[in-house]
């Protein structure tokens, strides 16, 4: 499992490993490893595998991350690069690392005029702010940040590309954009979550010793964390006690997302899919071992979970009907406009919420700007003010369970592709984590794995070229046994 922890959490462990260091040691341990990550990309380039006699200029501010680029700076310089560190603040960078390029043979300029040395650079290295920076680039540094873009080489951001913000993953702001960042100790928010996350590249995390003992904020699944949760079932199991998921979807203008969820639902582990709604005709014809129902969910038969909403239309009453009943319950799509937020709130089984960014800036009442900016302050938010577990959908998932505060993990998905944003995807996601919470597993773990399985899908599906719903929903099987296989 991959964590990211807070900076007040990286920084008290930083003091407690430098206490117990020779003063500078901590500091050159990050500059070996960027230093090495730095040369290993110049190795890939036009240079054809030399960093002697590449081009590579440091953006240095006046933090620590600027005495990393100056470090590492010194590295490369007594390798032969030409090695130039562009100073935003000349009396206060950091007066070690400028001493040990400087011997190294590398020089040392000002801000003033260097955008043309940037763009003629084979690799441009961001320490202009560190991880405590907030609120986007100072005016002075934005034109820098934009020669950096520019570039012919390859830029790595040091710890974190400097504007965005380390604990939130927001932008508030012009952010500098890196094809690789080189973070230390741990990974940090913003490298996990966007819209900070796609600024960052390529992440590599390089060890420097730390031991952080507090709870993580955020929790990325990898495939055997998935493995362990996923239902497998013995050998006295059958149909009904694998776990039966009900499906409350589709309307008369929308019966296609009845059968995409139903498609999800029967590829997601429960022995049995019940469905509930106007498109039964339809789900028969492509799913003929789906148990059908028109008499509502109330009279429906025993489920062990329910997904309601897909497509659902204006009709309220299956939504009401199934927010009463005593088991897990996703609601999605439709249904999360037409849920009672006090309904949802006096629930005593397990709710699964599974908004994307615009659904979840309705039930906030904020623009769906506001959302995007912030997934992971929205995510929680929307978790308590529900008492539910939240699903939030987009560029990167989360998922937090409620009274997920700051001192609570929230999960982030780490598969997907870009072409999942397609009508229907979602229907197929709901399905399939309502199943999984027929099969018994929390909110928290089936909409993780859910949202793992189904970005995995989509990878397989697509495999670089456009894709449906359909398609995702087919390529769950090749998912789920990647994943069991490791």
């Amino acid at each position: 499992m991959r964590t990211a922890y807070s900076v007040e959490t990286v920084r008290a462990a930083e003091r407690e490993l430098m206490a117990r260091l020779p003063e500078g040691a901590l500091m050159q341990r990050a500059a070996a490893g960027l230093a090495a990550a730095c040369a290993e990309l110049l190795g890939r380039g036009a240079l054809g595998g030399r960093v002697y006699g590449s081009r590579v200029v440091l953006l240095v501010g006046s933090g620590d991350n600027g005495g990393d680029a100056l470090y590492a700076g010194a590295r490369l310089a007594r390798r032969g690069a030409g090695v130039t560190a562009v100073l935003l603040a000349p009396e206060r960078a950091h007066a070690a690392g400028l001493a040990a390029l400087r011997r190294a043979g590398g020089r040392a300029v000002g801000a003033g005029g260097a955008e043309a040395l940037i763009r003629r650079a084979d690799l441009v290295v961001d320490g202009i702010v560190g991880i405590g920076g907030k609120g986007g680039l100072r005016p002075d540094a934005v034109p820098l940040a934009e020669a950096a873009e520019r570039s012919r080489g390859a830029v790595v951001a040091v710890d974190l590309p400097s504007g965005v913000d380390a604990d939130t993953g927001e932008v508030r702001g012009t952010a500098l954009r890196a094809d690789l960042t080189v973070t230390f100790g741990t990974h940090k928010p913003g490298l996990l979550v966007d819209p900070a996350r796609e600024h960052a590249g390529s992440v590599r995390l390089v060890d420097i010793g730390l031991e952080l003992s507090a709870e993580p904020v955020l929790e990325a699944l990898q495939h055997a964390d998935v493995a362990r949760l996923l239902p497998v079932p013995g050998a006295e199991s059958d149909k009904y006690r694998r776990g039966v998921v009900g499906i409350a979807a589709g309307s008369a203008r929308y019966p296609g997302a009845a059968v995409l969820a139903v498609s999800g639902a029967l590829r997601g582990g429960a022995g049995a899919v019940r469905y509930v709604g106007p498109a039964a005709r339809d789900v028969i014809a492509r799913f003929p071992e789906t148990l059908v129902s028109d008499r509502g969910p109330e009279h429906a038969g025993r489920v062990q979970a329910w997904v309601v909403g897909p497509g659902a239309g204006d009709d309220a009453g299956p939504v009401a009907e199934v927010l009463a009943a005593d088991v897990p319950v996703l609601i999605d799509a439709d249904g999360l406009r037409l849920a009672d937020v006090s309904a949802v709130r006096a629930r005593r089984a397990p709710t699964l919420m599974t908004p994307h960014a615009g659904e979840a800036a309705a039930l906030l009442g904020v623009e769906r700007e506001e959302v995007e900016g912030g997934r992971l302050a929205a995510a929680r938010e929307l978790a308590g003010r529900y008492g539910a577990t939240v699903l939030l959908k987009g560029s990167t998932t989360l998922v937090a369970d409620p009274g997920a505060g700051t001192a609570t993990a929230v999960r982030v998905n780490p598969t997907g592709t870009s072409w999942l944003a397609t009508a229907g995807s979602g229907d197929v996601l709901s399905g399939l984590a309502g199943s999984l919470l027929a099969a018994g597993l929390a909110p928290l773990d089936a909409g993780s794995a859910a949202a793992y399985l189904h970005g995995l899908a989509g990878r397989f599906a697509a495999d670089g070229a456009p894709v449906g719903a359909h398609d995702v929903a087919e390529a769950l099987p090749a998912a789920w046994r990647d994943v069991v296989r490791g």
